[in-house]
């Protein structure tokens, strides 16, 4: 039988369905589903999904902050795609679907989402601009990462997470990898338990069917995220 590219492609994007139950399971977990409201800034972290400064202009547009900070540097995943970082690609992407350029800052220098929030803090008091609320955007598996990670080291903001509302099977499509979509879903629930561990996040609950999912695709091979 001929495989044609059509078939590749599909199979590149294509959840298995003896993992489909454990990739929803975590999919769901990592969604905070925290309404949206209006607060002080948006925050959008850099990843290599474009969808991070697709949802958080939209956001923009609703009125949901007068001012967005894009963080973000480079890193293996997104060098190709970003090559003058993702903070900066992110702000271009802003400004040229309408939001201001006075209304975005880029703070281009973090390497990871400890800094994202902590460089964004020191741009923002640098500039005298106080925070009590943010929402704070990212690819849909790194909600509850980024909600950990910012709780720890900004406690007194009020957060909110977003993430461009897409399902599972849409975002696979977006990314063009099921297998590193999952990777990455496997790696940021390693990541919940572990960077609590290591006082880089706040602890947060782990349902025993998240850890029964996690190991399983675990076990399954979906490793190339883990720690």
């Amino acid at each position: 039988m001929n495989v044609t590219h059509a078939d590749e492609s599909t199979a590149a994007t294509t959840i298995p369905e003896e993992h489909r139950a454990d990739v929803e399971t975590l999919w769901e977990y990592h969604n905070m589903h925290h309404e949206l409201r209006p607060c002080d800034v948006g925050i959008g972290l850099g990843s290599h999904d474009l969808g991070v400064a697709i949802i958080a202009t939209d956001l923009y547009h609703r009125g949901m902050y007068p001012l967005l900070v894009f963080t973000g540097a480079n890193a293996p995943t997104t060098i190709e795609r970003f090559p003058r970082g993702e903070a900066v690609h992110y702000a271009e992407y802003a400004t040229e679907h309408g939001v201001p350029t006075h209304a975005v800052l880029v703070e281009s220098q973090a390497t990871n989402t400890q800094e994202n929030f902590e460089l964004t803090h020191k741009l923002l008091d640098g500039r005298g601009i106080a925070v009590r609320s943010a929402i704070v955007m990212s690819r849909p598996y790194q909600q509850r990462r980024a909600y950990a990670t910012a709780k720890k080291l900004w406690p007194q903001v009020d957060i909110i997470c977003a993430s461009n509302p897409l399902d599972v099977d849409s975002y696979v499509c977006s990314i063009g990898d099921v297998n590193k979509v999952i990777s990455m879903l496997v790696g940021d629930t390693q990541r919940i338990h572990v960077y609590a561990e290591r006082g880089f996040a706040i602890s947060q609950e782990i349902p025993v069917d998240v850890v029964a999912a996690y190991e399983r695709l675990k076990q399954s091979g979906y490793t190339s995220r883990l720690l």
